[in-house]
């Protein structure tokens, strides 16, 4: 397994993380308004709306995953958002440290007893990590995929 650290985010990784996405179902599992392919732009906007953006490096600086966390009421909860991990890094341990680094965010830096998430139904890896974690599902909602069909959205919350 890597040795990860996790940083801001710069203005220079937004081209790194706007590779990351695959396809255009793995942008939509990402940040689901996003457009394939994912452009600066896009992150540039989403970001208006976020705190805490997040990047969780490997060795060497490489760049393995990128998250972070909106809709963050003080005491109450927050949610975690645009979770990506760089295709190299799938299967070896960035995503629990990019997840646990965020939840450490919300507790310490938000003062949030709770984060939340929406993982989609047909993304089995996501959700068997988040529940490994510690994430329970707490509610369910209808959501449109990529493609137009019909999705759940499953919501998932961790005390943190």
């Amino acid at each position: 397994m890597a040795d990860y650290q996790s940083r801001p985010l710069s203005p220079d990784d937004l081209d790194v993380i706007c590779g990351m996405p695959q396809h255009a179902g793995e942008l939509f599992y990402m940040y689901p308004k996003g457009v394939f392919p994912l452009t600066p732009e896009q992150i540039r906007e989403a970001l208006k709306t976020r705190l805490c953006p997040t990047v969780i490096t490997a060795e060497g600086g490489e760049i393995a995953a990128y998250a972070n966390l909106y809709d963050c009421v003080r005491e109450k909860e927050c949610w975690l958002g645009n979770v990506i991990v760089a295709l190299g890094y799938r299967g070896k341990g960035a995503s629990s440290y990019l997840i646990r680094t965020m939840m450490d965010k919300a507790k310490r830096e938000l003062g949030v007893p709770f984060l939340n998430l929406i993982c989609h139904n047909t993304n089995t890896p996501a959700l068997l990590l988040y529940t490994k974690i510690g994430f329970c599902p707490f509610d369910v909602s209808e959501k449109a995929g990529p493609d137009g069909k019909r999705l759940a959205g499953i919501h998932m919350r961790v005390s943190l």
